[in-house]
């Protein structure tokens, strides 16, 4: 029989966590969690993990399952997932993937390309540039190197940047050369489902979000990790706001304004990257209960 990957996603605190579960124990499987922080067991709080029930109910992978000492990206999940989905596989022929990390989730289902791993002493010159230079610095090397991606890569994020410079001087090529290969072929059929509401709505979940995590101690939170705030991991929303916070560049009240902005900006861009994704099917979260039957539809030939 053929196997299915279910792939729930979406913007953050859209609900994709309760629609993932309600599906996969419909369907008797597991969830796969493709969500890049969720990944950091040193971050629970700020990146709105499933709480103990939830994960009771259904078994999850990909949930605190590294330490933000850890190197990992993309590459590595493709690794991971794709070998987790071939043990769920065995036993089932449905999975479920749930997660707002648009990279992660293009890696599972698409491939992605194989790059070469990077010299530290790379690594360690564009940093210490960076550190002495800027942000504008990164900006204008890219812009030489690979004017393509230049023109797509979000200049704010110095990570992007850097890991973008590191293969162009590695490679000797553009970066963007290293994006257009076609899909990898994948031994299940990929559902994707999108999940959206209207704007105002959306808006007003993710500020009663963020004051959620304020009251579960998501400062106290930031505050623990603050000593190791130079980790890639930590340059995420919702703990950068409290470093800068901490540093005394922000009021508390201020910050809590800046942890929804930035988080508000984060699921525009999420939309507008699925949004690309002719693949996807949409669906409003108020019409929920239609995407059990939309998906038993599809997967109706096997006798699911």
């Amino acid at each position: 029989m053929e196997s299915f990957l279910i792939v729930i996603s979406g913007p953050t605190a859209i609900g994709k966590t309760a629609v993932g579960v309600r599906i996969a124990q419909h369907f008797g499987t597991e969830i796969i969690s493709a969500d890049s922080r969720q990944i950091y067991r040193e971050m629970k709080i700020g990146t709105a993990v499933p709480d103990a029930f939830t994960l009771e109910q259904v078994k999850h992978h990909f949930i605190h399952s590294h330490s933000i000492s850890d190197y990992y990206n993309a590459s590595k999940f493709e690794e991971e997932a794709l070998q987790k989905l071939s043990e769920i596989f065995r036993t089932r022929n449905v999975a479920v993937v749930v997660g707002g990390s648009m990279l992660y989730i293009d890696a599972l289902c698409k491939g992605i390309d194989d790059l070469p791993t990077i010299d530290p002493q790379v690594r360690k010159q564009l940093i210490e540039k960076f550190d002495m230079e800027g942000v504008e610095s990164l900006r204008f090397e890219l812009k030489r190197l690979d004017p393509e991606y230049y023109q797509t890569v979000d200049l704010k994020n110095p990570k992007r940047l850097l890991h973008a410079l590191e293969i162009c001087i590695m490679t000797g090529k553009p970066y963007s050369s290293f994006r257009t290969h076609p899909c990898k072929p994948r031994p299940f059929v990929i559902i994707k489902i999108g999940l959206n509401t209207e704007r105002s709505v959306l808006y007003e979940r993710i500020n009663k979000r963020v004051d959620e995590m304020v009251e579960n101690g998501l400062e106290q939170e930031a505050r623990r990790l603050w000593p190791f705030r130079q980790a890639n991991a930590l340059n995420t929303v919702g703990y950068k706001e409290w470093f800068a916070c901490f540093d005394g560049q922000m009021t508390r009240d201020e910050t809590i304004d800046k942890i929804k902005s930035n988080t508000r900006r984060y699921a525009r861009k999420q939309l507008t990257w699925f949004r690309n994704d002719m693949g996807i099917n949409w669906f409003d979260i108020k019409n929920e209960s239609q995407i059990i039957p939309f998906i038993g539809n599809k997967t109706s030939k096997t006798g699911i």
